[in-house]
């Protein structure tokens, strides 16, 4: 039961991440939309759709991946029977992964490519978050502060 339990929280923990995500994504798709007809599929009409946004358009869209890392992360630890910084981490490393892939998949500016480290930087954190509860040193009484 202990490892049905862990992989349902890593389950829970990257859907919930991913949908944190893709919702932050679409917000900033309102704030800068796409041509009228835009067509995703169209490498010549993303990469000069992309080339396009000012640097502020990627902002939400750096929040949004770190998200991910960070809330499926403390998400998937806190949920998990054990090993929470396993399970931060994994996440972590699963959203990073998926960084790398859009990376080299969509023509995104090259300075976007700074976000990657931070992928396992969150997710660490998202985990000693959960070490610290489990382990007494956060209390609700330091919450309330």
């Amino acid at each position: 039961m202990f490892y049905l339990k862990t992989f349902g929280a890593l389950v829970v923990g990257l859907y919930l991440g991913m949908k944190f995500n893709m919702d932050l994504v679409n917000a900033n798709m309102n704030l800068f939309p796409p041509p009228e007809g835009f067509d995703w599929t169209d490498a010549v009409a993303t990469e000069a759709y992309l080339s396009s946004l000012p640097a502020s358009a990627f902002v939400l869209v750096i929040l949004a991946h770190l998200g991910q890392a960070f809330f499926g992360g403390w998400l998937a630890a806190r949920l998990a029977p054990g090993y929470p910084m396993r399970m931060a981490m994994t996440i972590g490393i699963l959203s990073m992964v998926g960084g790398i892939m859009n990376q080299m998949l969509i023509p995104l500016p090259a300075w976007t490519w700074a976000e990657i480290p931070f992928y396992l930087i969150v997710a660490y954190g998202a985990g000693m978050l959960e070490v610290n509860r489990r382990s007494g040193k956060i209390t609700a009484k330091d919450t309330s502060q």
